[in-house]
């Protein structure tokens, strides 16, 4: 049952599946360019960058913060040029050591928040070159009869339930960026179809595809309804990723079936949960 338009805040909402040429800011700005005119051509009003979009996942951490204000002067360029929100993934240099971010850019070119990866990515050794966020961010974004709640998280993220389920209730659309490679794929498509369900809102998952660092990437981007059910999907290849987000299909949704409603976080809580 995927959720039909029915009439809350309505944007389309675009994810660009790329690849990512390894280190290379300028190139992959270009390449983002040529993407981001093609979402907003096709008229969509948020348009999503996959996590170190510029610079690929590098654990060169000081080396790819070094790039944070050509990276992100660049991402605001995008944005005022093509007209979108735009979210991108990209390291910054942090207050003591850099943090995998999530900024989102408005169509002005303005940063209306940055996201801090919560989950550094331990198999990586992530944790030992970039410090962990401690804050979500949800931004009201301006959409068609009013306003629409996203809420980015990065990557790794993507295996926590807890801080979608924090966010949940002030959300309508969950964006997850990544760099995930394609040998743990089927746990990236499980996991974006659960965040979903469990928390009856739309989920955009927008990873990267090609090769980087000995590791290849599938992609398998997708937008996911509050039901779960896919409304658009790409692997293997460049690609966007785009369909309907309607804030009043997520509030039926919810409406219709009470189950966040029914949680018992007291008793989680006295659980140890």
């Amino acid at each position: 049952m995927v959720c039909s338009t029915v009439g809350g805040a309505r944007m389309r909402v675009c994810g660009v599946q790329m690849d990512i040429d390894w280190e290379a800011p300028e190139a992959n700005l270009a390449r983002a360019d040529v993407h981001v005119a093609r979402a907003a051509a096709d008229g969509a009003g948020l348009v999503v960058l996959p996590e170190m979009f510029a610079t690929g996942f590098s654990m060169r951490a000081d080396e790819m913060a070094a790039h944070e204000g050509v990276i992100v002067e660049g991402v605001r360029t995008l944005a005022r040029r093509h007209g979108v929100f735009l979210v991108a993934g990209f390291a910054d240099r942090g207050p003591a050591r850099p943090r995998n971010a999530a900024g989102v850019f408005d169509p002005a070119g303005s940063e209306r928040a940055r996201y801090h990866k919560l989950h550094p990515f331990s198999l990586a050794n992530e944790h030992a070159h970039f410090d962990a966020g401690e804050a979500l961010h949800t931004v009201t974004v301006d959409a068609e009869r009013g306003p629409l709640r996203v809420t980015p998280l990065v990557c790794y993220d993507l295996r926590f339930p807890e801080p979608f389920r924090v966010a949940a209730l002030q959300t309508d659309l969950f964006v997850v960026i990544a760099n995930w490679p394609e040998a743990r794929r089927e746990a990236w498509r499980a996991l974006l179809r659960a965040r979903a369900i469990e928390n009856q809102c739309y989920v955009l998952g927008v990873n990267r595809v090609g090769a980087g660092n000995s590791l290849s990437y599938s992609g398998d981007s997708a937008l996911l309804s509050p039901f779960g059910e896919v409304i658009s999907e790409a692997s293997g290849t460049e690609a966007l990723i785009r369909g309907e987000v309607d804030s009043e299909a997520v509030r039926e949704a919810r409406a219709r079936f009470g189950f966040l409603a029914d949680r018992r976080p007291a008793l989680y809580r006295a659980l140890g949960h």
